[in-house]
């Protein structure tokens, strides 16, 4: 005797062995002998053998027409037995009863299952919309398998065109669309991202990474919407100072300027003055929402996007040869550069130069000031406003820079092309701390504060940047500063930027001209302000410095360098000695901190924006500014 039976999910035949009434001992057709309960015997037979009636009956099923046997089955539950016996016309041979049963259960669909053996036709509008689902289905198995094999090709396919963004940075798994490229990813071995750089699909792998960002925080694109033009006041008095501005060759949101004027007798006022966006236009107005949504500017290497549109930094940027409105405090300074006072204006500013660092360092430096150097336009007022700043300094107690850390300066030339893509990248090197940092750097340290005091003294509130036991945090509450050593410190010096400075513009200005303050005391406007800017300008500052790395991979590719220098940090991290990239060592054998070492440059990429490197050798031990320099 044979039994077919159902068995975890799947039919089985077999040979009964031993018959114990409510279960069976079977022998299966790979000759295991299992145990059964009989109320899963579905059919007895004779003949044929279990393993032919398996495979006749799966052959059989498989051709059967499943909307025929639905149309002819009746409305009523029924046994695949019986179904059988009607169809063929005859009490069912063991092969026809497993066919009608194979063919049954491969069609759910069409067949609902009410028990072992036992179904009962779909709804016709049950099987009418499952069947545009599957049909549905194939199409687009059909559509994944194409654009799948177009993506493999190395073509881009149309249904990707506009939804690149989407496929790389916030990718869907429920569309076709990114089935399509995740198994075209399996099948080159590349990842999403360089699959659709070799499609084509982004000009370079600069724009994968700036697109990233965009995509995140400029979803709508960087353009401003329209905007109400600012309006100048009427009648600001014109200040009688000579102003100039000392800032990098590609800043172009010109915030801060500076005068000395002599004294008849004797000592100097000297003026800080500060850009005022905030005089021509209101808190609530078109362009203070475009400032509030994006709260500063967006630095990187190369490019810049602006917190507000080119025509209002244009008209409040203290560029040469105008005269723009300003907040200025003016500070009343002895010969012996004591300051025995200050005063706050609003006024018109009359610019007559803007010192670029690259035309100004090579006169006015460490070594030409201790050696006298070249006479050049505006060597006095520097001079006097760096022994200005070296007193301003010391009174604070705290350097405004370590000398021995390193900036780094990027440009990049976007006309010229490399085997990365458009821009070649020049990476240059400043030691912090030079007397021209220092001068800006403690007059803008004095004007915020000042200026934060100011804020304190009147009850209005402000925007501070307060630290304590090494933590820095933004307050609305004046607080000192202790790694600059001053008893408050609010952002107030680049209003054309960032959105804190703007905001304390505005609560200045109403102080200095008794007008009520756009901002009350523990408003909620005004700490939401202050959240949303520390949250995103750490955001826009992470991008920037993903950036830098960007670039400097680029700059290694670009000077296709086999070998390199660096610096260890720590472990196997390390950082090369001529641009700020850090990246880890794997060979590296333990060194110490501030060695230097020859390093192999076996690899890079740019997606990953990552560096393989192989130990070569150890230069040199770690001398003391080595060491200062691995501090981070």
């Amino acid at each position: 005797m044979f039994v077919l039976f159902e068995e975890d999910g799947s039919f089985k035949a077999g040979t009964v062995m031993a018959d114990n009434d409510s279960s069976l001992q079977v022998e299966n057709t790979h000759g295991k002998r299992v145990k059964i309960k009989r109320a899963n015997v579905l059919l007895e037979f004779r003949e044929p053998a279990p393993a032919d009636l398996l495979t006749r009956a799966e052959t059989a099923a498989a051709e059967q027409d499943t909307d025929f046997l639905w149309e002819v089955c009746g409305d009523d539950e029924f046994g695949f037995a019986e179904l059988a016996a009607d169809y063929f016309g005859h009490a069912p041979g063991a092969v026809e009863a497993a066919t009608m049963l194979f063919a049954l259960h491969a069609a759910p669909m069409w067949f609902h299952r009410k028990g072992k053996g036992r179904y009962r036709k779909a709804p016709e509008d049950i099987l009418r919309a499952a069947k545009a689902g599957m049909e549905k289905k194939r199409q687009q198995t059909e559509a994944i398998e194409k654009m799948r094999a177009e993506l493999v090709a190395g073509r881009l396919p149309a249904e990707f065109a506009d939804m690149v963004p989407q496929l790389l940075y916030r990718p869907d798994r429920n569309r076709i669309e990114v089935k399509a490229l995740e198994a075209a990813c399996v099948d080159t071995g590349l990842s999403a991202a360089k699959l659709l750089l070799k499609c084509g699909a982004l000009s370079s792998t600069h724009d994968f990474h700036f697109n990233r960002f965009l995509f995140e925080f400029f979803p709508a694109g960087v353009a401003f919407p329209p905007f109400d033009a600012p309006v100048f006041p009427a009648d600001l008095p014109c200040a009688e100072v000579s102003a100039f501005s000392i800032d990098d060759a590609h800043t172009t949101e010109i915030d801060d300027a500076f005068s000395v004027t002599p004294k008849p007798e004797g000592g100097w006022k000297i003026g800080i003055h500060i850009a005022a966006p905030a005089l021509g236009f209101a808190r609530g107005s078109t362009l203070d929402g475009i400032a509030r949504k994006r709260l500063s500017t967006v630095y990187m290497p190369g490019n810049k996007i602006t917190m507000l549109p080119d025509e209002v930094v244009n008209a409040f940027t203290l560029a040469a040869g105008s005269a723009k409105p300003a907040i200025s405090l003016y500070l009343d300074v002895r010969a012996d550069l004591t300051v025995v006072g200050h005063e706050s204006r609003i006024e018109l500013v009359p610019v007559d130069a803007n010192l670029r660092h690259h035309d100004i360092e090579p006169l006015f430096n460490e070594t030409t000031l201790a050696e006298g150097g070249p006479d050049f336009a505006w060597k006095k007022e520097l001079v006097l406003l760096w022994e200005l700043a070296t007193v301003l300094e010391a009174g604070r107690g705290k350097p405004s820079a370590h000398a021995s850390q390193v900036d780094y300066n990027f440009a990049v030339d976007w006309v010229r092309m490399t085997a990365d893509g458009p821009g070649f990248v020049t990476i240059g090197k400043r030691l912090r701390g030079s007397p021209m940092d220092k001068l800006v750097a403690e007059l803008m340290i004095l004007a915020n504060s000042t200026w934060g005091r100011l804020l304190a003294e009147a009850g209005v509130p402000g925007l501070y940047r307060v630290q304590g036991g090494g933590k820095v945090k933004m307050s609305t509450v004046a607080a000192p500063h202790e790694g600059l050593g001053v008893d408050c410190y609010a952002w107030s010096s680049s209003p054309l930027r960032r959105y804190v400075d703007l905001v304390n513009q505005w609560q200045i200005a109403a102080v200095l001209s008794g007008a009520t303050p756009p901002f009350a005391p523990k408003s909620v406007d005004l700490m939401a302000a202050m959240r949303d800017f520390e949250l995103t300008y750490a955001e826009y500052n992470e991008f920037q410095r993903r950036m830098e790395r960007y670039w400097c991979v680029r700059w290694l590719r670009q000077h296709e360098l086999r070998t390199a220098e660096a610096i260890v940090l720590r472990d196997n991290l390390v950082r090369l000695v001529d641009v700020p990239l850090i990246f880890k060592v794997p060979s590296l054998p333990p060194q110490l901190p501030g060695s230097k070492v020859g390093l192999a440059i076996t690899g890079s990429d740019l997606i990953d924006v990552e560096v393989d490197a192989r130990y070569l050798a150890t230069l040199a031990e770690p001398d003391a500014e080595a060491l200062e320099e691995t501090e981070f």
